[in-house]
């Protein structure tokens, strides 16, 4: 009996984990775009550069992407993550792109 409810406690605490997972790891991500901001704001004015605004992905948009400045690495998650990368573009302009992931899915056993 000890055993099922050891099963059953460790299920709870599963579901419990991966809903708590999910939401901060928006969270998370939204502290490391932040921190990501100041970096690059202090980057872009050592390079005399405007700072960067972040704006959204959205499909077929054309990149000009020159030099890769910064990525804000996607969560660990077996789902749709955010994730973010700074680039320099030809004309010289720092830009930062929000877009969404494929996470990297770490699941045990197989």
């Amino acid at each position: 009996m000890n055993a099922l409810k050891l099963i059953a406690l460790a299920g709870v605490m599963a579901v419990s984990m991966s809903a708590l997972a999910e939401g901060g790891g928006d969270r998370a991500f939204e502290k490391m775009l932040s921190a990501n901001t100041r970096a690059m704001k202090q980057y872009a004015a050592n390079e005399g550069k405007a700072a960067p605004v972040v704006k959204d992905y959205e499909y077929g948009m054309k990149l000009d992407v020159v030099k890769v400045v910064s990525v804000v690495r996607p969560a660990v998650a077996c789902a749709v993550v955010p994730a973010a990368m700074t680039y320099e573009d030809s004309r010289g302009l720092l830009n930062t792109i929000k877009y969404t992931v494929a996470g990297e899915c770490r699941q045990r056993g197989g």
